[in-house]
């Protein structure tokens, strides 16, 4: 419980707030008016009262009726750890497509909980437009409401059709997809930075970065691969927000393989894993190839590996540093070979521009120069380009 409210604590920090003190109450289950019982919630109320506090956050999900209860109780702003989230998550949104799937879950939350912000709207309003002899406020605000949440469903769709297209033509140009998941605040994007050079934004907070990024990864057997950088998981993950980012996480479904990224050094670290896996599972991501990636190795304490090695597919890093991720590299190469053609071919010298693009799109395993006219290669070469460089071909070769 207390990693939890610590983790709470962090939450509320992220969206801006100060955390002025914390609580807990065990009790065989939540009651049905308050979720705490009358005792402790008087006991809080007196604190809030003393410390000028404006909101309280609760670490589990509150029932609408709940919330207002306590509301009442407190006298002040009362929030669910569903509501923190979807909060810090409408903060860091950039995209207009993160931006709708923020919307779409705040929405799907708010929805049940209208009647606490329109509570003294209860008198019939009629005039034109409305429902018979007149409809009350607050029916109104749920039929727009749900005519939003309705238009939000219908973009996201079309933005989950315009990343099936894209990853159709992924399809048909051979590049395998590794897809980054993990805890939020594992160190993902800082491990993409080192694989692939890029800039993305890398900071020392949760859900730092929301909307994915997809960068092209060089790999040893000179072959690409395309690395995609998700949106972060994190421990009571709301469903709703799972939901709305269907579109996002499908990304994760197609990958090739997954980069399961964990940092080593949290005191939590198996809760933080089994937490992951329980939203690839309800993606329906269970049983895809997974490379178990431990980041922060150089924070752990003279070097202990703690239970890293009851894993199998598992490579030590430090994204910061850059330890370990030239093997990580490699692993990666391991996991997601596509099918090639293993090719001799013969080009003339001053095919210049042919020779640059087989380097540039071919495993080139072999070299020869026959005098000073042509060039002989054994390469292993997408099928999807063997028309390309058909008229080079001179035979076909065991695949070493």
């Amino acid at each position: 419980m207390r990693d939890s409210l610590d983790e709470l604590s962090e939450l509320a920090a992220t969206a801006g707030g100060e955390v002025v003190g914390d609580g807990s109450q065990k009790m065989e289950a939540p009651t049905a008016a308050t979720f705490i019982g009358s005792g402790k919630a008087g006991e809080f109320a007196r604190f809030c009262q003393g410390q000028d506090v404006d909101t309280v956050i609760f670490d589990d999900e509150l029932s609408p009726a709940q919330s207002r209860n306590l509301e009442r109780v407190f006298d002040c702003k009362v929030l669910d750890r569903t509501s923190l989230i979807l909060d810090i998550f409408a903060q860091r949104a950039r995209t207009k497509e993160g931006k709708l799937q923020i919307e779409l879950a705040q929405l799907q939350h708010l929805l049940p909980r209208l009647t606490r912000f329109w509570g003294h709207l209860s008198r019939q309003k009629g005039g034109i437009g409305m429902r018979g002899d007149g409809e009350t406020q607050l029916e109104t605000d749920r039929r727009r409401v749900q005519d939003r949440i309705a238009r939000i469903a219908r973009e996201l769709d079309t933005v989950r059709r315009q990343r099936s297209t894209q990853r159709q033509g992924r399809q048909r140009s051979l590049w395998p997809l590794a897809s980054i998941v993990g805890y939020t605040n594992a160190g993902k994007s800082t491990l993409l930075n080192a694989l692939t050079g890029s800039e993305v934004l890398a900071e020392d907070k949760l859900f730092a970065t929301l909307d994915p990024t997809t960068r092209r990864l060089r790999l040893p057997t000179n072959q690409n691969a395309l690395l995609t950088d998700t949106v972060g998981f994190i421990r009571k993950l709301p469903h709703g927000l799972v939901e709305a980012f269907k579109a996002t996480l499908e990304e994760v479904v197609q990958a090739d393989l997954l980069l399961h990224v964990v940092d080593a050094s949290h005191p939590q670290v198996e809760d933080q894993i089994l937490a992951v896996n329980a939203v690839l599972d309800e993606i329906g991501a269970t049983g895809k190839p997974t490379l178990m990636v431990f980041n922060k190795m150089d924070k752990l304490i003279n070097g202990e590996r703690k239970f890293i090695d009851r894993f199998p597919n598992v490579v030590g890093v430090s994204a910061m540093t850059g330890e370990g991720v030239p093997a990580l590299i490699q692993e990666i190469g391991k996991h997601i070979r596509p099918e090639r053609e293993f090719l001799e071919l013969v080009v003339p010298h001053e095919a210049s521009a042919v020779i640059a693009r087989l380097h540039a799109v071919a495993q080139v395993v072999e070299r020869n120069y026959d005098g000073d006219t042509t060039a002989r290669f054994k390469a292993r070469i997408p099928p999807h380009l063997h028309e390309e460089f058909a008229p080079f071909i001179v035979q076909e070769l065991q695949t070493a």
